[in-house]
């Protein structure tokens, strides 16, 4: 039984259901990931950016034969961003290859197509079966970038002090708990837009304007997702030399994931990504003493932060792909049955 699902209204037994399959398909395909928790995930489901929109969808297997609800064996939603519809689906492994999957993305297909987006574009980890699953229905990588994870347990702290005191002469470094200071802010956005890369995929975009970034920060906290900032600043200007956004998910606190680093072009050459990396880290042993690993992702042209991560511990860990496809030939694609 599939059906138009909304986690605002939920039951309570079928997030906790959802979560049952969300982390039996994380033992399934990424066994060194840690596990889920229930705590804000409704949230995590459900908020969403000023001007976006979030449509989801269940499989549910039939109720017992007690006349309880059967459980919630796949899950799909699409994320109407810009002018891409987004797309995340769940299917449990018992039930795998039997077209669960397909259902699911034809029914989110027609809805993209319906609303008038032009195509739907997901995230797939490299050397899961996502892979075949959405090459096999036409869709095409766009963008990879590599995934890399910190164990903190095995972190060098005395050489990571040094690390983070190596800042170029002209510069101080501001640790910034849930936001930056509002003074900040307008300097935080412009040094975002100023680096924006053009190569980056679409899925995941940053907010370069003051309004949009206050709105990106209330919208983590509603999430239940903690951000951390921290900060480079140029003495005599005041202005953001550089910065680096890392975010504690409330639904798996102990691997934290790793946003933005920026270091604009005009003070590039004076350490300051290595600095505000190790810096983030130092705070974060006070500041969030359950975590024990951190992620980050990468473009794999990207050999300047790939070095400082590697200088910092962090070991690659699998290819993150973006994928894309034309809206109207994949629900062509669907609907024909191929």
């Amino acid at each position: 039984m599939v059906r138009e699902w909304d986690p605002r209204t939920a039951s309570s037994a079928e997030i906790a259901s959802l979560l049952g399959t969300l982390n039996a398909v994380f033992a399934a395909d990424l066994p060194q990931d840690p596990p889920w928790r229930e705590s804000s995930l409704r949230e995590y489901l459900s908020e969403v950016m000023p001007g976006e929109r979030r449509i989801s969808w269940v499989a549910q297997a039939e109720p017992s034969a007690g006349g309880q609800p059967g459980a919630i064996l796949g899950h799909v939603h699409v994320l109407m961003l810009g002018d891409i519809g987004v797309l995340e689906v769940l299917v449990h492994p018992s039930v795998r290859r039997g077209g669960l999957g397909r259902d699911l993305v034809r029914l989110a297909a027609r809805r993209v197509y319906q609303e008038g987006f032009q195509s739907i574009g997901v995230e797939v980890v490299g050397e899961t079966p996502a892979v075949a699953f959405y090459e096999a229905l036409g869709f095409s990588r766009e963008y990879v970038e590599t995934r890399s994870v910190l164990d903190l347990s095995a972190v060098d702290w005395a050489a990571l002090g040094e690390m983070a005191t190596g800042v170029g002469a002209g510069y101080h470094v501001e640790f910034c708990p849930g936001s930056p200071p509002d003074h900040l802010i307008e300097a935080y956005a412009r040094a975002k837009a100023e680096v924006r890369d053009l190569g980056d995929g679409e899925l995941r975009p940053s907010s370069y304007d003051p309004e949009r970034l206050r709105d990106s920060l209330d919208t983590l906290h509603r999430r239940g997702m903690k951000p951390y900032i921290v900060l480079a600043i140029h003495d005599r200007t005041g202005e953001v030399a550089g910065l680096t956004e890392l975010v504690v998910p409330a639904q798996h606190p102990t691997r934290a994931d790793q946003y933005d680093t920026i270091v604009v072009q005009d003070h590039r050459g004076y350490g300051i990504d290595r600095a505000i990396k190790a810096r983030m880290l130092l705070e974060l042993r006070s500041a969030e003493p359950e975590l024990t690993e951190v992620q980050t992702w990468n473009a794999q042209a990207n050999e300047a932060m790939l070095k400082v991560n590697a200088e910092l511990g962090y070991r690659p860990d699998r290819e993150w792909c973006e994928y894309s496809v034309d809206v109207a030939e994949l629900v062509h694609r669907l609907d024909a049955g191929r």
